[in-house]
């Protein structure tokens, strides 16, 4: 994991990596010493300690700039004035450190963005399968497949872009795509995310629908409720 600190204070930028390198040493730390070298950098940090009060333009504006192109980074402010703590939730900053702060404060702070960072990195990780589709070899990502059914001896899968057939099982497919598809019908296998709305007969998405079979229905609620709650 990449941490920055942008501080115009060479002690204060010291002091801090020091004891960051101390507590993770596992993770790279880049210094800065205004906005615009930040902004300039070839890598963008996963997890940014921003002073406020920068030279130039402020640490404000920076995260401003940031957020514009940037969701994903942690932005932590690091400030001897608290009158801008509100300002702060305006760029989505995930904590704010007021000097002089304590080393098991600044602990405590990165070591719940570090746990942040490693749920989003878990959550853009994509699952895939390999099948066998017109005499290729064709990486599925599963999490791109809307529903698959039995059609014609074979199992044809509608995914975001494309339809892809293949001779198969779709109680196979069933097993390898895991808690987030349920089996609607013995002809059908719905990923529970990309449904848009059901009813006892049928599930509708934004490309297609796929039957229900009544005695699956109750069981089918059930699991996307589940499955809501939990994502």
């Amino acid at each position: 994991m990449k941490i920055a600190i942008c501080d115009d204070q060479n002690e204060i930028r010291e002091l801090l990596s020091e004891n960051i390198s101390a507590l993770f040493p596992e993770d790279t730390i880049a210094l800065y010493e205004t906005g615009e070298a930040l902004l300039d950098a070839d890598e963008e940090p996963d997890i940014l300690l921003l002073d406020i009060k920068l030279p130039g333009v402020s640490g404000m504006d920076i995260a401003k700039r940031i957020r514009m192109c940037n969701k994903k980074m942690i932005i932590i402010f690091i400030t001897g004035e608290e009158q801008y703590v509100y300002d702060s939730f305006d760029v989505g900053a995930f904590h704010f450190l007021v000097k002089p702060f304590s080393m098991d404060k600044l602990k405590a702070v990165l070591m719940r963005a570090k746990a942040q960072c490693a749920d989003s990195d878990e959550a853009v990780k994509k699952h895939y399968t390999i099948i066998n589709s017109g005499g290729f070899h064709v990486r599925l990502c599963l999490d791109d497949v809307i529903y698959a059914e039995v059609f014609n001896s074979k199992v044809l899968v509608h995914t975001i872009d494309e339809d892809i057939a293949y001779y198969g099982n779709l109680t196979d497919l069933e097993k390898i795509a895991g808690a987030g598809f349920f089996r609607t019908h013995r002809a059908f296998l719905v990923n529970m995310k990309h449904v848009v709305k059901y009813d006892a007969a049928n599930v509708y998405f934004e490309k297609g629908s796929a039957i229900m079979s009544k005695k699956n229905y109750p069981l089918f609620v059930k699991a996307l409720m589940r499955f809501n709650s939990e994502s």
